[in-house]
């Protein structure tokens, strides 16, 4: 299906080119007198909406860039939002939080409605450095680079260049010669672009750290803690560490020894581990994808398949592969149209058909919050409760797979690789969690010691049961594929909490289907400024990754797949 990267799905309110006229707008606002409660409280709604402006517009922009990294014009405005226009927002910003924080009329703000608000504007006072911002530009940059070339990754394949996604979905294919034939091919594509690659982190890495030295902190990962304003300690996803290594890790192994077998291979290779159990993948075309879907959401709940087909009907999906398109799969938020954009490189596939699913439950999370409380701000957009709807869409789902693979036995099939999925978010996560702890506690790492380390922690939890011998330095090097690690640092544990309240969803949902997506309802339009710990028990779930919960839960986990 071609798709219209032409439409325009986003609003400018504001003209970022005129950057003279963007400074111009925070200068106002900052030389608003506030007087009284309600002049602060008026003060945040005029700041807010500037924001939400240039929010939408800057979103847009990139968008637009990841859909055609390869457009010189898209470029040109994409990296003049990133050099021009990001540098002022960083230097507004801070002096908006500085004005705000020192208002006499601040503490007197409602605790409920704007607590979360306060305590995120403290910390980022206490954070900005005007040192810093040039840092960050460069930091963007560096991510651009980053998108652009894995944009433009091929894999030589047959003869013909083929876009990398396209050869990845190979992976899921019952033959097993296709499968290894095309591990050694996208190997081979990654280690054209490994110096790359590397030069880009090993800068990155020297960047943060500076960063968080200036800031006042002793390395990158203490400084993101406070950045995210995490509910949790490093010591706590020390010890999430341990328990998933001990009570997820051994059923990891056990599920592997059966699908080793049901594959009818001796030995369990690195081009097995990703192999799915079902004779051809769920569709050809993306138009499929999109009827099969929209169906499964309208069965689980009306709403759920109403906003799709809105989102399908105003362009704010494009999810083929194509040469020039940016690597991954999200779903953003466009805060003046009220609307979400899904965005994914996707070549038909198992892993795509979940993944829709996945970004599908961003969307109607995001669709549910705006409706109850008006558009998000960034800082309320925590990771941790936008994947527990994610997630618990893809388990809400689970039981109508049938729709893709109706013959009775490849559905208990897809149903076992969806759960057999969950499994590995309790596990992928961690191994990125810890692998990003070591980079920024020891930035003078180098490149050879970083894919080392990588290899260690994988072996050490996902690729545990994995026969690794003389692939190495393959795997090792293959954390280069995940663009958390460029755009997003520190964004991995959070898959493997929400994860656990997924599960804990399915569990509900099991008993009392209709309950449970009303309970998921309810927490996906519930106020973001509570505790995540308070949302999670608005979705009828708890906010728990102890020992016990980890315990508990990989039991649950591993039983549903024996049932099925």
């Amino acid at each position: 299906m071609t798709q219209d990267t032409d439409h325009k799905y986003y609003k400018e309110l504001i003209d970022l080119q005129d950057a003279e006229g963007v400074e111009a707008q925070f200068r106002s606002l900052l030389e608003v007198p506030i007087e009284s409660i309600s002049d602060l409280e008026k003060w945040l709604k005029d700041e807010k909406d500037l924001m939400m402006k240039i929010t939408e517009a800057m979103t847009g922009h990139q968008v637009d860039f990841y859909r055609n990294t390869e457009d010189a014009d898209i470029k040109s405005t994409y990296l003049h939002d990133q050099k021009v226009i990001h540098p002022i927002l960083m230097k507004y910003e801070a002096k908006l939080n500085e004005k705000c924080c020192g208002s006499p009329y601040f503490y007197q703000l409602d605790e409920n409605r704007y607590g979360l608000m306060r305590r995120v504007r403290e910390s980022k006072v206490k954070l900005f450095r005007e040192e810093n911002i040039p840092l960050m530009v460069k930091e963007q940059e560096l991510c651009t680079k980053y998108s652009e070339i894995m944009g433009g990754l091929t894999v030589e394949w047959e003869g013909e260049e083929k876009p990398y996604p396209s050869i990845q979905s190979k992976l899921d294919l019952l033959d097993r010669e296709v499968r290894e034939k095309a591990y050694h091919a996208m190997m081979s594509a990654h280690q054209g672009i490994k110096p790359d690659i590397d030069a880009i982190m090993d800068e990155l890495v020297q960047l943060r750290h500076q960063i968080a030295l200036n800031a006042g902190f002793e390395n990158y990962r203490d400084y993101m803690f406070v950045v995210k304003n995490r509910e949790y300690t490093v010591q706590d996803c020390y010890d999430f560490h341990d328990n998933v290594e001990k009570h997820i890790v051994p059923a990891w192994n056990r599920l592997a020894d059966v699908f080793k077998s049901k594959l009818g291979v001796d030995t369990y290779r690195p081009w097995d581990n990703t192999a799915k159990l079902l004779k051809n993948p769920p569709y050809s075309e993306v138009s499929a994808l999109l009827d099969g879907v929209s169906e499964m959401l309208g069965k689980t709940d009306p709403y759920f398949g109403e906003r799709f087909e809105y989102m399908r009907k105003h362009g704010l999906l494009d999810l083929g592969d194509r040469k020039g398109k940016g690597p991954g799969a999200f779903c953003t938020f466009l805060p003046v149209s009220g609307d979400t954009f899904v965005f994914a490189n996707f070549s038909p596939s198992f892993d795509s058909l979940s993944g829709l699913i996945h970004e599908m439950g961003h969307a109607v999370n995001g669709y549910l919050g705006f409706s109850e409380h008006g558009p998000f701000e960034e800082y309320q957009l925590r990771a941790e409760v936008a994947e527990l709807y994610s997630f618990g869409m893809e388990l809400l789902l689970l039981d109508k797979l049938d729709h893709f693979y109706p013959e009775k036995e490849e559905f208990k099939s897809v149903q076992r690789e969806e759960l057999r999925w969950a499994f590995s978010m309790l596990l992928k996560p961690l191994t990125g969690d810890i692998f990003q702890h070591w980079m920024y506690t020891n930035p003078m790492h180098t490149a050879k010691e970083r894919d080392e380390k990588y290899f260690e922690i994988s072996k050490r939890y996902g690729l545990n049961p994995v026969d690794t011998s003389g692939f190495e330095e393959e795997i090792g090097m293959s954390w280069a594929d995940t663009i958390h690690y460029f755009h997003y640092p520190f964004y991995t544990i959070e898959y493997a909490i929400a994860m656990l309240g997924a599960l804990q969803l399915l569990e509900n949902y099991q008993k009392n289907p209709e309950q449970a997506v009303l309970s998921y309802k309810k927490g996906a339009s519930a106020d973001y400024n509570q505790s995540i710990a308070s949302i999670f028990e608005e979705t009828g779930v708890n906010f728990d990754f102890s020992e016990p919960a980890v315990k508990r839960m990989g039991e649950f986990l591993e039983k549903t797949i024996q049932d099925i």
